[in-house]
């Protein structure tokens, strides 16, 4: 109960007219010598004019005597004016008793206050009954002093109304807040926030949040932390890093951890993690357990470990499971496989799922593959995308394919884009071009090089026959599956940079085909080095395509083999060509089998005539 229970009455009826602020009554903060002198000299006054019987005199020396603690010498005064029929005063007596320890007798003298009219009592009257649980009591006088414009009392009352699930305490926390409540302002800003949650998308959300961002600016500039906090946050979501930064601070300086861990996020997304490293600490300390763990994974990227593991028992003491995870995953990178499982088994049965998948992986690798199952399956169903993922691979692995697809389809729907590759291969197998074509489009576009190449096949194979051009004319329209071709291509993807090639060669682009098959060939592709040497071999570099394809045919291109035979035959080196028409022989297809068999009888009789 505040010490001034009857403040506002006094403000109101002119009684007590000295503010606690100086700033209230101009703006500049005068001497303390000269406030205390001022005041002394008041008290003079006004026990000079109360010994005279004056009852205004009485309550506002009360008033004062009782601000300052002086309850002993605040009593009589207050006491002499309440007998005199002064509200205010019978308001300040109930305060007075209230602090000395008598609360129902203070509840007498607020309502007596109350009943002559003064909100400020009304308002301790209701808090009275609500603390000894009479809400019907509580609502009726704190709906008394709300009506009558006293700021507390909407605030009390909106919190009793709230706490009942009432739909009419919004209205009164409004009343607070625009009345300048803080706290009012805060918590109509929450509740307009759940609101907005619940419809994010919508125009009726986007109106809330707005509404709530008002609020928690009004409340944070009154100097609401939490509302600073959460003011913070919505400007960092909308990309406002500067202003969010300033009200994190102003938070942080007042003592929230959460805001203290945000500005450290902040700063070391902006390369400062010094400074990041300093919030941090100051939050951890203050047993934030995120802020622990950002400092666990800061002191495990330099390379100190004994710091990084300390920091994540912090994390993990302050009730953050994140840090068992973290433990886990530090456990695993240093080999301490045991250790690994330990820590993550206790993030999991704690409901983390990554915790639950890492387990799975661990146990997988382990050989324990019945062991994995039910952890993958509970991170799989808590949201882990990636145990989704691997559900399906183990499936898979089963012969298990409708299941495998089921989980595939499950993580490819949260964006997972091996899972959308590989529901677009099933979708192929099943003849499903358009579903195949779809998620093949969201792989490819989720970066997956594969994806790319195989929605680019898919594309090829609908397009009309291009015409014919001659090697060396240039024709610069692609279309998109090259495009495909090409992105799969650039991302180092080996059939994809051979089928670049092939398609630059038809439009007549040599040096471009030339580049896409010597990249395929040097980083291993048997056809890119085969289409090279065929390549070159047209362009009269027929030495330097034999090199390339000795590559391709040692890698098992029967072709090139082929190839080197009838190179080596034209030479005169009939012993060399009938070694390769051989290895051409054995290598395949059927085709090029049969062309080398009868190129190697006609080299072999050649040798023996």
């Amino acid at each position: 109960m505040d010490v001034m229970g009857d403040k506002a009455t006094l403000f109101e009826t002119g009684r007590f007219v000295q503010p606690s602020d100086p700033e209230e009554i101009g703006g500049e903060t005068r001497d303390e010598t000269g406030e205390a002198a001022d005041e002394a000299a008041e008290e003079v006054r006004r026990r000079l004019a109360a010994e005279a019987g004056d009852v205004e005199a009485m309550s506002v020396l009360g008033a004062m005597l009782l601000r300052r603690g002086d309850l002993d010498g605040a009593e009589p005064h207050l006491r002499a004016a309440t007998a005199a029929g002064d509200r205010a005063a019978a308001n300040n007596l109930g305060v007075l008793l209230h602090q000395r320890g008598y609360a129902d007798e203070a509840a007498g003298w607020w309502r007596i206050a109350a009943v002559a009219g003064s909100a400020a009592a009304a308002h301790a009257l209701g808090r009275h009954h609500r603390e000894r649980g009479d809400e019907p009591a509580a609502e009726y006088w704190l709906r008394q002093s709300a009506e009558q414009g006293h700021v507390l009392g909407a605030y009390a009352l909106a919190d009793l109304l709230e706490h009942r699930g009432d739909a009419g305490a919004e209205r009164w926390m409004r009343v607070a807040a625009e009345r300048g409540h803080r706290e009012a302002a805060y918590r109509l800003a929450r509740a307009l926030d759940r609101r907005a949650a619940q419809d994010p998308d919508g125009d009726n959300g986007v109106g809330l949040v707005e509404e709530a961002e008002q609020w928690y600016r009004q409340a944070a500039a009154r100097g609401h932390r939490r509302a600073a906090l959460h003011l913070g946050a919505i400007l960092e979501k909308r990309g406002e890093l500067k202003e969010a930064g300033r009200w994190y601070l102003t938070s942080a300086k007042d003592g929230e951890a959460r805001a203290a861990c945000a500005l450290g996020f902040l700063l070391r997304d902006a390369g400062d993690t010094e400074s990041a490293a300093v919030w941090w600490l100051r939050a951890a300390q203050d047993g934030d357990g995120n802020a622990a763990n950002a400092l666990g994974a800061l002191h495990a990227e330099r390379g100190e470990t004994q710091t990084a593991e300390r920091w994540y028992r912090a994390a993990m003491d302050a009730g953050d499971v994140n840090g068992a995870y973290n433990l886990g995953l530090l456990c695993a990178e240093q080999g301490r496989t045991t250790q690994a499982e330990q820590w993550y088994r206790r993030a999991a049965y704690a409901g983390h799922r990554e915790a639950a998948n890492a387990l799975a992986i661990l146990l997988l690798q382990g050989g324990d593959e019945t062991g994995a199952e039910p952890w993958f399956s509970k991170a799989a169903e808590a949201g882990s995308v990636d145990a989704a993922f691997n559900l399906g691979i183990l499936y898979a692995g089963r012969g298990l394919e409708a299941k495998a697809l089921r989980w595939y389809e499950r993580a490819a729907a949260a964006g997972h884009t091996e899972a959308a590759l590989q529901v677009g291969i099933a979708r192929l197998r099943a003849g499903d071009e358009q579903e195949a074509e779809r998620h093949l489009r969201c792989a490819a576009g989720g970066g997956s090089a594969e994806a790319a190449y195989r929605l680019a096949t898919v594309l090829d194979a609908r397009r009309p026959p291009a015409p014919a051009h001659e090697l060396g004319e240039s024709v610069h329209e692609k279309t998109e599956c090259e495009e495909w071709y090409e992105r799969a291509a650039s991302q180092g993807h080996r059939r994809a940079q051979v089928r670049v090639g092939m398609l630059a060669a038809a439009r007549g682009d040599v040096v471009e085909a030339a580049r896409w098959y010597r990249e395929a060939a040097e980083a291993g592709s048997r056809n890119g080095a085969f289409n090279l040497g065929l390549l070159l071999a047209r362009e009269g570099s027929e030495p330097e395509a034999a090199v390339w394809w000795t590559r391709a045919a040692d890698a098992g291109h029967g072709r090139a083999a082929l190839r080197l035979a009838l190179v080596y035959a034209r030479r005169g080196e009939l012993a060399e060509g009938q070694r390769w028409a051989d290895r051409a022989v054995s290598l395949g297809p059927a085709e090029v089998s049969q062309r080398a068999a009868r190129l190697r009888d006609a080299l072999r009789e050649e040798l023996s005539a």
